[in-house]
Parts: C-alpha cells; sequence; structure tokens
C-alpha cells in the first residue's frame, strides 16, 4: 500500500501541488495520509463532494450524488487533492450505489485508520426515486472497568 508514513512531510505527497491526471478506477493506493498532530484530541473532520459520479451497472447511465465524509482521526489524516483524484475515478465505475457508499467507508478506513467515520452518499432521481446510503465505522467498543 503506498499509504505515507505517518511522518510524511508535505513535499512527499503524490498529488499535492503537483500536476496529474485523475486515475481511471479508483484505488486505495491513491490515497494519500499525513500525521495528525492532535491524535490525542477528538475532533471532526468533514469532506463534501457535490459533484460525485458513477455508472449505474445496467444501464451505463451516469449517476450523479452529493458525497459527504465525516471522521473523527486517529493518528493519521486524508490528503484532500488525493481524495479528490480518488473519488474522481469512480466517474468510469459502473456499481450500485450502495457499494459504492460501503467501498469509500472501507478504503479510506483501511488507510487512516480513524476512531470513526461515516460516509453519506445522496445520489440523484432515477426513475423516480432518490436514493440515499450510510455507511458507518464506529468505535470499538471499550469494556467497562468494575466498580
Amino acid at each position: 500500500m503506498s499509504r505515507k508514513a505517518p511522518n510524511t512531510p508535505a513535499s512527499e505527497l503524490r498529488f499535492l501541488g503537483r500536476p496529474s491526471t485523475f486515475p481511471a478506477t479508483p484505488a486505495r493506493e491513491t490515497l494519500d495520509t499525513f500525521k495528525n498532530r492532535h491524535a490525542q484530541r477528538d475532533y471532526s473532520i468533514r469532506f463534501e463532494c457535490e459533484d460525485f459520479t458513477s455508472l449505474c451497472p445496467v444501464t451505463g447511465q451516469p449517476d450523479f450524488a452529493r458525497i459527504v465524509i465525516d471522521y473523527v482521526p486517529h493518528e493519521l489524516c486524508l490528503e484532500t487533492k488525493a481524495l479528490k483524484y480518488y473519488l474522481s475515478a469512480y466517474r468510469n465505475t459502473p456499481s450500485f450505489n450502495e457499494e459504492i457508499v460501503n467501498r469509500i467507508l472501507d478504503d479510506l478506513a483501511a488507510v487512516c485508520q480513524p476512531r470513526k467515520m461515516l460516509v453519506h452518499g445522496e445520489f440523484a432521481q432515477r426513475g423516480g426515486i432518490s436514493v440515499t446510503v450510510d455507511a458507518e465505522l464506529a468505535p470499538a467498543k471499550r469494556p467497562r472497568k468494575k466498580p
């Protein structure tokens, strides 16, 4: 996996500050991370992608969506430009809406291992029905200490 080590300086990120082309298919290896300098604290990061597109696996027609990613980082944070490239690669990917949202969650969580994460997809109407999908990685349950 090409994810950067927690101490990676910004100069070693693959996309930030460099011209490049969008990948043909989404892959975890596209995603970059950087060290969370506030890992001792819980705080939220939100990414909003208003112009997400993918392909219907049956008709090949484009599906349009708004994707929102909320997460509480642990040791690593997601780098924004690499995330943009990763999400843009779905434009050529035939897949059902539910599969896309769950795949995004799986890929992002594998790369940055957040404390918790929610991926929310609002897909535009097709045939009079819109689809909204939420996939969540909840924090692990900690055993309660006995009094």
